[in-house]
């Protein structure tokens, strides 16, 4: 079985440990500017349909 020559040091076994943090999810806490509805950033609203003050969607009642 191998076995590590050397220690680890926390330097290194901090940087191999950098892309294993979690992601975190769009928060809603964003209001639509058009109908006010909560949204998420960057989405287009999903009530209305409109994404910076333009009509992108058509939205069914």
């Amino acid at each position: 079985m191998a076995v590590p020559k050397k220690r680890t040091s926390k330097s290194v076994r901090n940087m191999r440990r950098a892309h294993d943090f979690l992601v975190q999810n769009a928060t809603v806490d964003f209001q639509c500017s058009n109908c006010g509805a909560l949204k998420i950033k960057h989405q287009v609203c999903s009530a209305c349909g409109f994404y910076r003050g333009k009509k992108v969607l058509e939205v069914r009642a």
